[in-house]
């Protein structure tokens, strides 16, 4: 049986989206990290400040950082980052959109701000009130506490800390922001 070249062409072609498919859904929570259920999507829309992070090259020399999300009229959820670069003195921002992971009422979502590329976005932790929230992302490498004021009362600061040191996370590299500019 002889196969032609374009049977070999489709062939390479479905293979290439089969693992393009995989790698750009290809979201993680880290080993014993849980996310929060239920969770209500409604509740967690709107404004937060960055409190902390492990630093990354997409937030590195910022501060100011918050994080605002809204509803987009496909059903995704638009975000909006945006904080302060205090080396080259200008505002950084960039949008992108976040979609479940499985289900609205599971606290696992997957973030784009790159085309088809998704990463982990894992909120592990929320008071009832949704004031202040701990997020994980794929792996140890990516960790936000975000609270809805500038700042987090010490028992929530004691208490994500903890959590996230019970998981593996080196919380001495948290870079702690500063909120002290206006958009």
């Amino acid at each position: 049986m002889k196969i032609k070249n374009w049977q070999l062409a489709l062939a390479a072609g479905i293979g290439a989206a089969a693992v393009a498919l995989n790698f750009t859904s290809c979201v993680s929570i880290p080993k014993g990290a849980v996310a929060v259920t239920p969770f209500d999507k409604e509740k967690y829309l709107g404004k937060w400040y960055e409190i902390a992070r492990l630093d990354f090259k997409y937030e590195k020399d910022l501060d100011n950082v918050t994080a605002e999300y809204s509803l987009r009229d496909d059903g995704l959820i638009a975000v909006k980052n945006q904080g302060f670069n205090y080396v080259k003195k200008e505002w950084k921002q960039s949008t992108g959109k976040a979609k479940f992971v499985n289900d609205e009422h599971t606290g696992r979502l997957q973030v784009s701000f790159f085309g088809p590329f998704y990463a982990g976005y894992n909120v592990i932790a929320l008071d009832h009130d949704y004031r202040y929230a701990l997020i994980a992302g794929n792996d140890l490498s990516y960790l936000w506490i975000l609270s809805r004021e500038k700042t987090v009362p010490p028992s929530v600061r004691i208490k994500y800390l903890e959590l996230a040191k019970s998981l593996g996370y080196d919380t001495d590299k948290l870079v702690w922001d500063k909120h002290d500019r206006m958009f």
